[in-house]
């Protein structure tokens, strides 16, 4: 790959991009995305703890604000580091830093409300619906169907990116292929992914899960072919390499929710002050570990700030030590995995699983948001059965659906297939905070 192809400054469905003097392509992206509404519902979505009513815990919108600042940190240290490699020009450091500060602002858009357990609940009730085999779901494609069942908030998010917001099926909101790509954790596609795994060779980190749904493909086709990124091919079926600035993404979200994940447990009472400041110290390596006439909550956050500090330090020279790989398309891991904290990170990690992740209070909502998803979901379910029944003309639905179309907002536009329907289906769950979804159910079931 080249550097000077990977920071293209192209963007997608718009062959004239202009920069401005004080705003780049790369900054127009970041403001694009944190004006749009699927950015601002993110201040209402889970991050770890569902529904909790403590302001200092940590939300979707938050968490991303904290990643594209750590993300920006480390893409500008990365960037001065190529730039005195002469690998890139004197003063694109600054292009890498933007790139990354937008790719990271939007890494969590396409999440579902409840977290990683909403993608859980959303496949489930989608495995339900195709193991029954009726209606829409009995009329969708079997090598599409995986799509659904491993609802992935990746790939919603690059739909969103791409196609829904802002200029609907031009383009959505025209970022510069260079954030794309950097946003790009898993580009492959369900059926693909499926493929190489079945040929045996599915080890690549890229491959871990999908990224990107088969009706935005040719948009991220045209995104891959741009930046170089190099392809791959099992039979028929194309894949790429992730782009490098991906796993600066990807360490700027592992060195964020690792260490506030900490933070906030301490807050919410979940580990302990000695727990949390003992691992924080042993992240931070502080000249002074000691409170002082700090409160408890004070020394925590400074901890918190220095380990933050080590672990971009840790993760640039991680990226240099791995670049000619990474360059390459062959780094197959995390800068969390292989720079000097990875034993640090692994600490935090198993912490978090014991005490954080199993909590009695998060399983309990958790447990919630799943039947409030299965209720949303299969409320309005009818809607596109309909649509269906009547020649995808929304003009011609009976009574009640066009009752709820009105009650819920409902987009029905440009829909003529089973696939396009469900797609609708989940974008609207999808796009739902974790108290709209509770508000619907409730509606929906007549609670």
């Amino acid at each position: 790959m080249e550097w000077n192809r990977l920071i293209s400054e192209e963007r997608l469905g718009d062959k004239t991009p202009a920069s401005g003097v004080s705003r780049s392509i790369f900054v127009q992206d970041h403001d694009r995305i944190i004006f749009s509404a699927p950015f601002r519902r993110l201040a209402n979505k889970t991050q770890v703890q569902p529904l909790y009513e403590h302001d200092h815990v940590h939300h979707r919108l938050i968490h991303s604000i904290e990643v594209s600042s750590v993300g920006r940190s480390l893409a500008m240290r990365i960037g001065h580091w190529l730039a005195e490699q002469h690998l890139i020009k004197p003063g694109e450091e600054h292009n890498l830093a933007n790139i990354v500060q937008a790719a990271s602002v939007a890494h969590d858009i396409g999440n579902p409300p409840f977290g990683h357990s909403g993608e859980d609940a959303m496949g489930a009730w989608f495995a339900e619906q195709f193991a029954a085999g009726r209606g829409l779901a009995g009329d969708v494609e079997t090598e599409l169907q995986s799509e659904f069942t491993a609802f992935e908030g990746n790939a919603q998010g690059f739909r969103i990116l791409a196609r829904l917001e802002m200029r609907r099926n031009d383009g959505g909101m025209r970022l510069s292929k260079a954030t794309l790509g950097a946003f790009m954790k898993y580009p492959v596609t369900a059926k693909t992914r499926a493929a190489v795994k079945a040929s045996g060779d599915a080890g690549y980190v890229g491959l871990k899960k999908f990224g990107v749904f088969s009706s935005e493909f040719s948009l991220f086709e045209d995104v891959a072919t741009s930046l170089g990124l190099p392809q791959e091919n099992v039979g028929p079926e194309k894949w790429w390499r992730r782009h490098p600035l991906v796993f600066v993404v990807e360490a700027a979200d592992d060195i964020c929710y690792n260490i506030v994940d900490i933070e906030d447990a301490f807050t919410t009472g979940e580990l302990s002050y000695k727990e949390v400041v003992e691992i924080l110290v042993a992240a931070a390596k502080p000249r002074d570990a000691s409170a002082g006439d700090r409160s408890q909550a004070e020394h925590v956050a400074m901890l918190r700030a220095m380990a933050i500090g080590k672990a971009i330090d840790s993760c640039v020279e991680a990226f240099q030590i791995h670049h000619e790989a990474i360059l390459a398309g062959t780094f197959s891991g995390a800068l969390t995995e292989v720079c000097e904290m990875a034993p640090i990170f692994d600490n935090m990690r198993k912490l978090s699983s014991d005490h954080i992740f199993t909590a009695r209070r998060k399983t309990e909502l958790e447990i919630s948001g799943r039947r409030i998803i299965n209720n949303v979901m299969s409320g309005i379910l009818p809607v596109f059965e309909d649509l269906a029944a009547v020649g995808w003309n929304a003009d011609r639905l009976g009574s009640r659906s066009q009752q709820l179309v009105r009650a819920l907002d409902l987009d029905l536009r440009n829909l003529s297939t089973p696939a396009e329907a469900l797609h609708s289906l989940a974008d609207y769950t999808s796009g739902m905070t974790d108290r709209y979804a509770l508000r619907i159910s409730k509606m929906l079931s007549g609670h």
